[in-house]
């Protein structure tokens, strides 16, 4: 075993510190017992993961201290996000939230051609997603929306809520009534007219944030020259925000069918939530 090399004191104090350090590092070496064939696995290193970040710093001398490396007080703990649900249905939905035509169940209801928008809420195995928070929201008949930030001159219906809640049943259904929307101007842009359409908010258990989407109607002469719509660039997935137009009811209320596929080949596109 190496324990020594010859010393001098007559050698200069830089040879010593270094033949001193050569004397420790193999006797380090000599001492230590080999590493077993799979010590990765016998004795893993700690995962980064577990160090949480919590503690603060130390002071150390030649470091500038600062707020940001040695912080005053202790670091807040980040609270963890948790998957969206399952909800507690009772008092969720209130009698009449599925109906936008009308501020006050069977009150007097708004202008514009009736409409019903029913759906489906599939996974990607077509499975139903059932308790599904849907919440929709549209322009009137003159394409006014029932909110403050919109500054335009269209009318506003006194009797046109405009926003609605529905929760999806066992077969992952929900049903709407409303008014057929009409188009109107994009604020700040030239030439450029949204076509009518519906906007979709949508949580479910197992969504980690809620989704958004919009509903456009069949034949409508904006469709094809949307810049939103036709962003889609997928020709199957733009098609399928396209609602399908179903036999009337016999009073003439027009009916649409709204599909919506959380995951998969066949995924309704879904858009990035505006600020």
């Amino acid at each position: 075993m190496l324990t020594s090399l010859p010393v001098s004191i007559y050698d200069p104090p830089r040879l010593q510190i270094l033949r001193f350090a050569i004397i420790t590092q193999c006797s380090r070496i000599l001492t230590t017992p080999p590493l077993c064939e799979n010590h990765m696995t016998e004795a893993p290193l700690p995962h980064p993961s577990v160090f949480l970040g919590q503690q603060r710093l130390k002071v150390i001398r030649g470091y500038r201290v600062h707020e940001q490396r040695t912080p005053s007080q202790d670091i807040h703990v980040i609270t963890p996000s948790q998957t969206i649900g399952p909800f507690f249905g009772v008092g969720l939905v209130r009698p009449g939230d599925e109906d936008l035509a009308c501020k006050q169940p069977r009150g007097a209801r708004a202008e514009g051609t009736p409409i019903i928008i029913q759906g489906q809420v599939m996974d990607e195995n077509g499975k139903p997603v059932r308790k599904a928070l849907i919440e929709v929201w549209q322009a009137n008949r003159w394409g006014k929306y029932e909110h403050p930030d919109d500054t335009t001159q269209a009318p506003l219906d006194p009797n046109f809520k405009g926003w609605g809640r529905a929760l999806t049943d066992s077969q992952g259904r929900y049903t709407f009534r409303s008014i057929k929307p009409g188009a109107y101007p994009n604020p700040g842009y030239d030439n450029w007219m949204r076509p009518p359409h519906v906007h979709f908010s949508l949580f479910a258990a197992g969504l980690m944030q809620r989704l958004i989407t919009q509903m456009y109607f069949p034949g409508e002469e904006y469709n094809d020259i949307d810049p939103i719509l036709n962003g889609v660039e997928d020709l199957r997935a733009r098609a399928s925000l396209i609602a399908r137009r179903m036999p009337d009811e016999p009073e003439g209320t027009q009916v649409y069918q709204f599909d919506i596929v959380l995951r998969g080949s066949q995924e309704t596109p879904f858009f990035v939530e505006g600020k």
